[in-house]
């Protein structure tokens, strides 16, 4: 048993391992490229075009292409290696991630369809139409977006330094810097077309993997779903405890809250995703928006169901020993899972089956990119720009600007797209070695903290002003950057990003717990602080009327 793990970690970086699943890749690439191409060929002077697809995606297409967006690598990849190495403590991730689309499908999906154009601002600016609400929800945005994108990037690395036997840290470094360009090159020349077109045929790839791999675990075990958990108790070194709540939730006060702190994240967190609220508005209606939910929901509760299925294998199979072994965070589980069923280190059905699972990771992990890139440039283009340039009235109040004005505007995400890319690939570069889905963890808690009190309020509550909207907004936000800073995912321990420092301050590597109820109390003291302005009352009215019907939606 001792040296099996690293056995296995270097069977990966064998040539033909390296050799089929970059050419799996390429060919990956190569098609991505060509849909970027096709729809690069149609005019995006349009910020309509550019932002949402033209509004032409059906249902179905837009519910593969969420799902496609949502199933990122920390699906794939972190949440099963938590789950190998933890346990049922693992399985808090895919519970969260599944339960969250029922806020979205009931509460969210038609109201922000119907209500705004392109972000999450124009929900909001629907109501309040001032500059420092855009401003605020503008950056809360970028903010989600980059620690998001920083997940994915951290993934792309931990694949290559499987594939590469965990030794090259400057091929770790240029696959997260090719990564980076790769998504930028699909946002300016594709748009939200190019993009969607990607996640749909990513969503397609990811579940075919996923069920082929569900499968084989299966089998090799008969069947037999509890012979599967009792082998995986049985060779994670923890016995039945394996199986029961509080192996990496349990034991100390500090513990428990971070697993309430992480499960109030992941169910509130993803309405308040500006990627996930972007793709409502590339369908032509409100009743589009929530089918495409409804389609989504299939696709993803299915996927995060044989993610279970998968960690508990990974642990049964390979032994949670393994597991650490080649990824002390556990994001290389699976691959390391389909090399073993496919017959072996040495067999060419482990070389094709490693092979294929790798390059669909990396399929993954491009298309969630690219999404998330996009809808962080709309942020800074559509509510950052727009609100300095126009004091404010972009979105609804400035449904049709002047053709000249749209241009710039899509020029300016073009190069946004650009900077935001090179601010994630730095941080992902310095969070290499922390679990991706746990880095996702934290971008649901300033998403949840920071974008979901703001746009509830927006949408429900008749007095909400202009103050409320900002205090809501940076009460939220700011508390969540500065735990995170202050917690021991920055320093103070051996797996923070940087261990050499301390300055924790904070006891919980997840702000949720507190960072949530402070921006909806900061939204409500700003709100009840304040007078309301002269029109409220008639625009709220007005957004209701439109939220409910869709009357004057675009």
């Amino acid at each position: 048993m001792t040296g099996r793990p690293s056995a296995l970690a270097a069977s990966a970086a064998t040539d033909d391992h390296q050799i089929l699943t970059l050419v799996l890749f390429s060919a990956f690439v190569a098609a991505t490229l060509a849909v970027t191409a096709w729809a690069g060929r149609r005019r995006h002077g349009s910020a309509e075009e550019f932002y949402a697809g033209g509004r032409l995606f059906s249902p179905m297409e837009n519910g593969f292409a969420i799902a496609g967006d949502y199933m990122s690598a920390a699906s794939f990849l972190g949440i099963s290696g938590l789950i190998a190495l933890f346990g049922y403590d693992g399985l808090l991730y895919s519970v969260g991630f599944l339960v969250a689309w029922l806020l979205v499908l009931f509460l969210v999906a038609e109201l922000v369809r119907n209500c705004g154009r392109f972000t999450l601002a124009d929900v909001v600016a629907a109501r309040m139409r001032r500059r420092p609400v855009r401003i605020a929800a503008g950056v809360s945005s970028v903010t989600v977006s980059v620690l998001y994108l920083v997940a994915q990037m951290v993934g792309a690395g931990s694949l290559v330094a499987l594939l590469l036997g965990g030794t090259s840290q400057v091929a770790r470094t240029w696959t997260v810097v090719g990564v980076g360009a790769l998504m930028v090159f699909y946002v300016i020349c594709g748009g939200m077309r190019a993009t969607t077109w990607i996640q749909i045929i990513k969503a397609v790839l990811l579940m075919g993997g996923a069920i082929a791999l569900t499968v084989l675990v299966l089998l090799r075990f008969h069947g037999d779903l509890g012979t599967l958990l009792t082998t995986a108790a049985q060779r994670s070194g923890h016995g039945t405890d394996f199986l029961a709540p509080g192996l990496k939730y349990g034991g100390s006060w500090t513990a428990q809250l971070d697993f309430l702190s992480l499960g109030l994240a992941l169910v509130l967190g993803t309405a308040g995703l500006p990627h996930i609220l972007s793709r409502f508005y590339t369908v032509p209606t409100a009743r589009a928006a929530r089918r495409s939910v409804v389609w989504s929901i299939g696709l993803i509760g299915g996927f995060y169901l044989m993610t279970i299925v998968l960690g508990f294998g990974a642990a049964a199979v390979l032994g949670t020993d393994a597991v650490r072994a080649a990824n002390p965070a556990g994001n290389t589980a699976v691959p390391l899972l389909a090399l073993d069923l496919g017959g072996g280190p040495d067999s060419t059905g482990g070389t094709i089956l490693f092979a294929v699972v790798a390059a669909v990771a990396f399929a993954t992990i491009l298309a969630v990119v690219a999404g998330i890139t996009l809808a962080s440039s709309a942020s800074v283009a559509h509510d950052l720009y727009g609100a300095l340039r126009r004091g404010g009235r972009a979105g609804r109040g400035a449904a049709s600007p002047e053709r000249g004005a749209a241009f710039r505007e899509v020029a300016v995400a073009r190069i946004a797209a650009i900077c935001v890319g090179a601010v994630a690939i730095a941080l992902a570069l310095l969070a290499q070695e922390l679990n991706v889905a746990f880095l996702v963890g934290l971008a649901f808690a300033v998403a949840a903290s920071a974008n979901l009190p703001v746009l509830l309020y927006s949408l429900f509550w008749r007095r909400f002003t202009t103050r409320g909207a900002v205090w809501s907004v940076y009460g939220g936000l700011l508390p969540a950057i500065a735990l995170v800073v202050l917690s021991p995912v920055v320093s103070g321990s051996p797996t923070a990003l940087f261990p050499g420092a301390d300055f924790q301050l904070f006891p919980l590597e997840n702000p949720g717990l507190v960072s949530i109820p402070l921006g909806f109390a900061l939204g409500w003291l700003g709100t009840v602080t304040s007078r309301q302005a002269p029109d409220a009352a008639a625009r709220h009215a007005e957004t209701e009327v439109r939220a409910l019907t869709g009357a004057g939606a675009a």
